[in-house]
Parts: structure tokens; sequence; C-alpha cells
């Protein structure tokens, strides 16, 4: 396994800065935010799609530090009913780009529609009561997700594009291990999940049991931890909407690797990884309000450094 980071991560340094931070800290490979929930300080996309001299540079910049391009990352939510257009047109625009950059692998949510087709804003249905909720996901489901998400795949392997990684993502219709499941089945396997272990803890899933249930259907993993407050999450639950910067209030809060769960539980789902035939990157995301960016980010690689195998097994039995 290989370690590399979400660009975000460090969007406090301008993007050359950023990179000679991130070779510095023994970090081999850089998943690059394009837009959308991002403000992408590291790219300008449009002038990337216009100038092979721009991409060029770009790249250039990338592996003249010995670190590789590892994915274009779009998350949003292209679904929206008044913003969609034009947070498709980002996602759009960043598999054209990738596919310039000979970058097979976009990450990306699934996209949240709204629950009717004259609602203006998105409708995340989490439970089975009332009766109505089954209406709206079938809606959802079928006269938006798959419509929208058969388009996007079809277009993006005509690119190249052959790894659409999916964010387990809270307010998206995709969200957890069934439901990634469900959209891989009905639209192809280059649609996988980006396996965020952060996201399934807050929810309450088992990150570890979605390792062995993903299988071949992993195909990137974010690096981030998330600690539970158990005096908080006592009362409020684990559907908190304080906010996110208010650690010490909140039920749950996303943190550095290392602070939430300790490094034999990262050890332990390094290896689960790799039982099902992961092999590749772990994109450190660094989203803690409390510990500075670098910090966080040298911490997190002091985490995986121990916790991941770096190489190849030789292992064999020997003939007796």
């Amino acid at each position: 396994m290989k370690i590399g980071i979400v660009s975000d991560s460090l969007s406090n340094q301008p993007f050359e800065t950023a990179l000679d931070t991130i070779a510095g800290m023994g970090i081999e490979g850089v998943e690059i935010n394009t837009g959308n929930w991002s403000s992408a300080p590291h790219i300008d996309l449009d002038a990337m799609l216009a100038s092979s001299d721009a991409r060029k540079r770009f790249m250039n910049a990338i592996t003249s530090r010995g670190l590789s391009l590892i994915a274009l990352n779009c998350n949003g939510n292209q679904l929206h009913p008044t913003d969609g257009q034009r947070q498709s047109s980002v996602v759009e625009k960043t598999i054209r780009l990738a596919s310039e950059l000979e970058c097979n692998k976009v990450c990306l949510m699934s996209g949240l529609p709204a629950g009717a087709p004259t609602d203006k804003t998105p409708n995340w249905i989490i439970s089975a009561w009332p009766p109505e909720t089954s209406e709206i996901l079938a809606w959802q489901w079928n006269e938006v997700l798959l419509p929208y998400w058969r388009k996007l795949v079809d277009n993006g392997m005509e690119l190249g594009i052959d790894k659409f990684a999916i964010e387990l993502h809270g307010n998206q219709l995709v969200y957890n291990v069934p439901t990634l499941l469900r959209l891989r089945d009905a639209v192809g396997k280059s649609v996988g999940a980006n396996l965020d272990p952060s996201h399934l803890m807050w929810m309450g899933a088992d990150a570890l049991q979605a390792v062995s249930a993903l299988g071949d259907a992993i195909h990137h993993v974010h690096a981030k931890d998330t600690w539970i407050n158990p005096d908080k999450a006592a009362t409020i639950s684990r559907l908190d909407t304080g906010p996110m910067i208010d650690v010490a209030e909140r039920a749950w809060s996303y943190i550095t690797i290392g602070y939430g769960h300790g490094e034999s539980w990262w050890r332990e789902f390094c290896y689960r990884l790799r039982l099902v035939g992961y092999d590749s990157w772990l994109s450190i995301e660094h989203e803690d309000p409390v510990l500075s960016c670098a910090e966080g980010v040298q911490r997190s690689v002091n985490v995986l450094k121990s916790a991941a195998p770096e190489k190849v097994s030789d292992f064999s039995l020997q003939p007796i």
C-alpha cells in the first residue's frame, strides 16, 4: 500500500509549496480537488482543460518531486435540484481532465436529489416511516440517480475513466454498503467505493466489516478518523447538526488519524484491505478543526506508516 493525500488537506498552502510539504513527509501521491465542495485552491479546471502546456506544467510539478497523481476529486451534489447543473458541469470537466492527464480514477459523491420533481432542496431519507418515504426513495433512485449514473459511466468509459470512486457519505443517496452495491449492480463495475471509514464511524456502521462486505468493489480509500464524544452522543445521538468546528460540544467529529481510533484499529483496517485484494492508495484527508493542517497530516502519516503493509508477500509453504 502507498500513502497519498487529498490536496485540500493542505489548502492553506500554495500548490507547489504544498507539494514540497507532501514530498517531505514521505507521502507518495496526491489526489487533487477540482471543485464543487472544494474551492479548488490548487487547480484551475477551465485553464487546465484549455491548455496542454498548463497540463504539462501541472504534471511536472507533481512528478518532479517523486509524487504520483492518484485521482481527481470533485465531491459535491451534482443531483441538487437547483444547483445540480453547475455541479454536474464540474464533474464532467473533471472527467475530461482526468482523461487528458491519463488518470483513470475520479472520486465523487453519488448525489442527492429532491424528494419530488417540484422540490427545491435535497431530501435524505433515513427511515422507513412514514410510508411516503418509500415512494420518495423509489423516485429518487429510478427517475434521477440511475439515469444520471448510466449516462455518466458511459461517457467516462469512452474517455478511459474506469474507476468512479463514490464516497459513502451522509446526505447522499449512496451512504452505506448496500446502497453502493445497489448502484454498482445497476450501472457496472466501474462504479466502486471510495471507502472513508470516518463516515461509517459516525453513522454507527462498522468500517472493518464494510471492507469485507465490499471486497473488490473498493476502488479507493480515504484515510480519516472520527472521534465519538460519549457524553454528548448519549443525549444528542449521532444525528448532530451542531457546528463542525465545535468539537467539544458535538457528538462526533472528524479528527486526526490515531486520535479517534488507535494504531491497532488502523493496522486491522489495512490488513483487512489486503485480505480482500486492495493494495493501492490510502489517501489522507485532514479535517480536524483542532490540530494544524501540517501537524495533523504528519501525525496521520506516522500512524499509517506503522499500520499499512508496504511490500508484496513473499511467503510460501515449505514442502515437507
